[in-house]
């Protein structure tokens, strides 16, 4: 258990929000027309992933491809989201979000039916500023009324959520989801605290 944390912080893609379908559907609208497999696709995103680069992207530019639209509606929460939220939130930890996100974040949060457990939502297209600009963590310790140093970040991201974070004096916990399980820390700014693979682990860390 982290002493004196009193403050959550969640990254939203990949960590509370699953965005496999959203991926998914983007390659199949990405290779439409080619012949191009989905399989042959995703074993050159996850070439990619493991030299920690940004694999869809990488792939879509390897295979000489254009960015597909992203399909919002295909999100869906991680079936362990709510009742980790419930958990920490009966565990007194004030709970915010700071998130790469479009527009319309806290929305999207009351139609999860989540919205209820943040004290403070950060969000770089609300606030002009994204991760890993130590300038949105900032802002949102501002918002929460806290410091790095009683703050934890949870993310998928190592060059996102945990570097930047770490470098402010969080604590950090990175959440092996998503194509980022792929990555591997390269330096010990990406080190984090604990790595965890499912939320619900986050119960033997905050207690």
């Amino acid at each position: 258990m982290f002493p004196k944390i009193t403050h959550v912080f969640f990254d939203i893609g990949s960590t509370l929000v699953d965005e496999t379908e959203c991926y998914n559907h983007r390659i199949h609208d990405a290779i439409a027309g080619t012949d191009i497999t989905f399989e042959q696709f995703t074993e050159k995103r996850i070439f990619f992933q493991k030299q920690n680069l940004k694999g869809d992207l990488e792939a879509i530019k390897f295979f000489g491809l254009k960015k597909t639209p992203w399909h919002r509606e295909d999100e869906r929460l991680y079936p362990e989201t709510e009742e980790i939220l419930q958990y920490l939130h009966g565990k007194n930890y004030i709970i915010g979000a700071i998130a790469n996100q479009d527009f319309g974040t806290e929305k999207r949060l009351e139609e999860y039916a989540i919205r209820r457990y943040f004290s403070s939502i950060t969000a770089s297209a609300e606030e002009g500023v994204a991760k890993p600009d130590p300038e949105i963590f900032r802002r949102a310790f501002k918002s929460a009324g806290c410091s790095a140093e009683n703050s934890v970040m949870i993310g998928d991201r190592l060059d996102n959520d945990i570097a930047p974070a770490k470098a402010l004096g969080m604590k950090t916990i990175w959440i092996k989801q998503g194509f980022s399980a792929y990555c591997s820390p390269t330096c010990p700014l990406e080190q984090s605290d604990y790595t965890i693979v499912n939320l619900l682990e986050l119960k033997n860390i905050l207690y």
